[in-house]
């Protein structure tokens, strides 16, 4: 087993070649993920409209939080691995992914029975309007069903891809996101369900990905399930939740984000031309398309952190250092295109979506335009704290997301939407993308020159 885990690719492979392995399949896996939402909406925009659109929005909330558990332990798990097996403690890495499954499922069914229970308090404060209230609450208890398998998928993605095997996971999702696909029309238009079809679409979809992933647990290569580590211990545990406490503030902060606007554009919304359900639908609209690139972005995040806690671990230290640059320089590449796709063809987008009302368009093209307005830097910050993550620096990767939502887009929001209304709560997006991105050349060029410092790195 030594002489296997000594030649590890993540080891030995060119970097370039390595980030392309482990990104694409993590990229697609989550852009199938947030399929399910997209495709929701695009079936509820044309055959339920505009309040069906909002409907499916308030719950876009829920999902991002589903995914923030679910990362929480699949990163930390993932990270922990990784930096066990560079370290050749296999046992540490065994323990780890028994842990990871225990608490995976058991936080599943948690979170499936609290949303169950609170729904309609859920709802309202997920923004919520009077007129989409009903059919808020209807799809938001469809969905509840079917969280256990949601968070399933993104918990494993993670660990399945620190096994080495990331077309596995893509294939899961896949699978489940073509049922969602098939079942969402039949469940609207012929059975005329509504916003609940949509919802038992996505339940089913997501039952069968996560059912699949339970199956590759028979199938591991690297690690091993032990049945004497299934019942959690509170050291191993804390440090599965400190390196995916990153990743879960990440997420949290998003929802909150989602949250933060779906308020302030149902509140100045209501006093522009748009109205607060277009407002609203809009940029519900516009965040699940956001979350195509975002996905992006995650996958070559993601892809860099086994690269980097293995060699990290295995004190290669250069070979951390430029799969951090090579990855920054995709991550800012991919941010310049989707920049000029969502700055030339906003009303494009949002014609897929809802194609008969030029109102609804109009809006679409607005807030596009301000919200997306700095998007070409946005890929460096999620590769910057993926770095810190892989490396075992939890507390560096947690400042980025906190600073990004927490300190800049969330603060400006509130504040600027105080004098321009709708406008400056979109605003704060493109201002919080400027300052993270200083924040990040910061701190990462101060990691480097410590690591020269203390001979890790060849002095320039």
């Amino acid at each position: 087993m030594e002489t296997k885990l000594k030649q590890n690719p993540l080891e030995t492979e060119p970097i370039p070649k390595l980030i392309v392995r482990y990104s694409v399949p993590t990229a697609l896996t989550l852009m199938v993920n947030y399929l399910y939402n997209i495709v929701d909406q695009i079936f509820v925009g044309q055959g339920v409209g505009i309040t069906g659109m909002a409907a499916t929005n308030i719950a876009f909330p829920l999902t991002i939080l589903v995914n923030a558990v679910a990362l929480l332990l699949g990163d930390g798990c993932a990270a922990n691995i990784s930096l066990s097996l560079g370290r050749k403690e296999q046992r540490e890495a065994d323990n780890t992914i028994s842990h990871a499954l225990t608490l995976i499922i058991t936080s599943g069914l948690l979170a499936a029975l609290i949303c169950g229970v609170f729904a309609p308090q859920i709802v309202v404060l997920f923004g919520a309007t009077t007129t989409a209230y009903a059919e808020s609450l209807a799809y938001m208890r469809a969905i509840a069903w079917g969280i256990p398998f949601q968070l399933l998928c993104p918990a494993f993605t993670a660990i399945i891809r620190a096994d080495g095997s990331p077309q596995y996971m893509m294939k899961c999702m896949m699978t489940g996101a073509v049922i969602n696909l098939i079942l969402d029309p039949i469940f609207i238009f012929p059975l005329k369900m509504g916003v609940v079809g949509a919802g038992i679409a996505t339940v089913i979809g997501q039952v069968v990905a996560g059912c699949l992933c339970l199956r590759y647990l028979r199938h591991l290569k690297t690690v091993h399930i032990r049945r004497d580590a299934l019942r959690p211990t509170w050291a191993l545990t804390r440090r599965i939740l400190a390196l995916g406490f990153p990743s879960l503030l990440t997420q949290m902060l998003s929802a909150l984000v989602q949250i933060t606007l779906n308020n302030l554009m149902r509140a100045y919304g209501a006093a522009t031309v748009y109205g607060s359900d277009i407002a609203l639908s809009v940029y519900g609209m516009m965040m699940k398309v956001y979350q195509i690139a975002h996905s992006m972005f995650v996958g070559v995040s993601s892809a860099i952190q086994p690269i980097n806690g293995y060699n990290f671990g295995a004190k290669h230290y250069e070979r951390v250092q430029k799969t951090f640059h090579m990855a920054s320089l995709i991550a800012l590449g991919i941010s310049a295109v989707w920049f000029l796709i969502f700055m030339v063809f906003p009303r494009q987008i949002a014609s897929l979506f809802v194609s008969d009302n030029t109102l609804y368009l109009d809006c679409a093209q607005h807030c596009f335009r301000l919200y997306m307005l700095a998007f070409f830097l946005y890929g460096l910050h999620m590769t910057t704290a993926s770095f810190f993550q892989g490396i075992g620096r939890p507390v560096k990767s947690l400042l980025i997301p906190l600073a990004r939502q927490g300190c800049f887009l969330i603060p400006l929001a509130l504040l600027l939407s105080q004098a321009w209304g709708m406008d400056g709560a979109l605003l704060a997006a493109p201002v919080a993308d400027v300052l993270v991105f200083l924040l990040c050349l910061l701190l990462a060029r101060t990691e480097f020159q410590n690591w020269r410092k203390k001979g890790w790195l060849s002095a320039r």
